[in-house]
């Protein structure tokens, strides 16, 4: 068996979507499966729309969710002579023409098509007209009119298309760029792509595309065209269904691992199992086993796995992947091994980096401003008293360790006859500044002694200021 050559070709035009995510992920797990190669591939002669910014934010996509390539980018606009060459042999061998057709000739034309119940394809007016190269004269492939073209789909079965329907199409523009149909397939051609898996809306070019191949003598790769992404409501992905933008998620707070596991699993499936390592995907990975009907974007979904992977995920690494998130609250982190300790406390309760950034900023502020309300209802002139003793107490720790701090606590509410709940709150509120955190000897471990001591004791001042 010949080696599997896959690749993923995206326009330079926008940012890199769900979708694009979703089929650049398929090709690589389909070429590292089977020990292929992977090629990354930037169709940029859409000279108006592309832009070096697009191009480096589809780049910044791929190496987020991990998915590198073994050969390329390879630019589009940089193979301009390529495309050339085998325009110039279709020419020369009588299977393309030139068209002079003007733009508003042929958008009468179809109109009037329309009008007469027809299809609005080209009629052929070049067809054998024997003209040559000039300006405003556009390349034409010269299409078999008689005939069917079967497209065998790795995922949809065959598909039959009638020559008939297919008219002449433009293979390069008047200003001497070739157009989609046409560069790609000379792009697979040259780079020996043996499978093309991208979405169901290509389809249709598919049989002009498998005509290009035939008429240039060349191999036809296989197809497998993968439904589209639809949200909720069965309509084309789009804004209105949430970010699209696969770097808004990582903007979010998505961990990488969660993104790729949630794309593998919108259109593809092994069994029951919901949960992928990378590793994983690349063993169970294939195409048999992708669906025929459009994958339902759900971000519910794609937030409890993030949960998932946040609360599986080794501390010292979220510590790293976190830090920027706390930048956002004004907190520079000097200390990145007590971040990581601080981390097993939120990451339960954290579905997503922000939400995790959003819990600690206690961690690192020494001047908490406590929740007014809570405040009048928890520190109360009679608690002083109980707070004082407790920081006596916890002075005379030895070692500052849950279990340590548990046993304390235990013997001090026994001894005077009181619920923890009775201490409890004003303690959090006096450590974090908040009634809800993480449990209170968990945090107390991480602040450490030092900062737990200076806390107890503002807060104590605190009371005693209302009097």
């Amino acid at each position: 068996m010949a080696e599997i050559r896959t690749r993923f070709s995206p326009s330079p035009t926008g940012y890199l979507h769900i979708g694009g995510a979703r089929t650049a992920l398929f090709n690589w797990l389909f070429a590292r499966r089977h020990g292929g190669t992977f090629i990354l591939r930037i169709e940029d002669t859409d000279v108006a729309r592309s832009t070096e910014e697009a191009t480096q934010a589809i780049l910044d996509g791929l190496k987020w969710l991990g998915i590198d390539w073994d050969e390329g980018p390879y630019f589009q606009s940089q193979r301009l002579d390529i495309y050339q060459s085998y325009i110039d042999r279709l020419v020369s061998e009588g299977k393309a023409y030139y068209c002079s057709c003007l733009p508003e000739e042929l958008e009468a034309k179809r109109k009037a098509a329309l009008a007469e119940g027809g299809k609005p394809k080209y009629d052929g007016t070049c067809r054998n007209r024997g003209l040559k190269k000039g300006p405003d004269i556009v390349v034409r492939f010269r299409a078999t009119e008689y005939g069917t073209t079967v497209v065998h789909d790795l995922v949809k079965g065959a598909t039959v298309f009638d020559n008939a329907e297919l008219d002449d199409l433009i293979i390069q523009r008047s200003d001497g760029m070739p157009t989609y149909n046409f560069a790609v397939v000379i792009d697979d051609i040259s780079m020996e792509i043996t499978h093309v898996i991208r979405g169901d809306d290509h389809l249709n070019n598919t049989p002009r595309q498998i005509l290009l191949y035939e008429a240039l003598g060349c191999p036809v790769p296989e197809f497998a065209h993968v439904p589209m992404i639809l949200g909720a409501d069965r309509r084309r992905l789009s804004k209105r269904h949430g970010a699209t933008s696969v770097l808004a998620y990582k903007e979010m707070g998505y961990l990488p691992q969660a993104m790729l596991n949630y794309l593998a699993r919108l259109g593809w499936s092994h069994g029951d199992q919901e949960i992928f390592s990378r590793e994983e995907l690349i063993e169970k990975f294939s195409l048999e086993n992708v669906g025929k009907s459009a994958g339902i974007f759900n971000p519910d979904k794609l937030l409890w796995l993030n949960a998932h992977y946040i609360k599986e995920e080794d501390p010292n690494k979220l510590a790293r992947l976190v830090v920027p998130f706390l930048e956002q609250h004004g907190i520079k982190v000097e200390d990145v091994s007590y971040l990581a300790r601080a981390i097993p406390t939120l990451q339960p309760r954290s579905k997503t980096l922000v939400e995790m950034a959003g819990g600690m900023p206690f961690y690192f502020k020494d001047e908490l401003e406590y929740e007014e309300k809570a405040a009048q209802k928890f520190l109360t002139l009679d608690i002083k008293g109980l707070i004082q003793q407790i920081l006596e107490e916890l002075k005379g720790l030895p070692f500052f360790r849950q279990e340590d701090m548990e046993a304390t606590f235990e013997r001090f509410c026994a001894e005077k006859d009181i619920k923890f709940k009775k201490i409890a709150q004003p303690l959090r509120l006096i450590l974090t500044g908040k009634t809800v955190s993480p449990g209170l000897f968990e945090l107390m471990e991480v602040l450490g002694p030092e900062r737990v001591v200076k806390r107890l004791e503002r807060g104590i001042k605190y009371l005693a200021s209302r009097v």
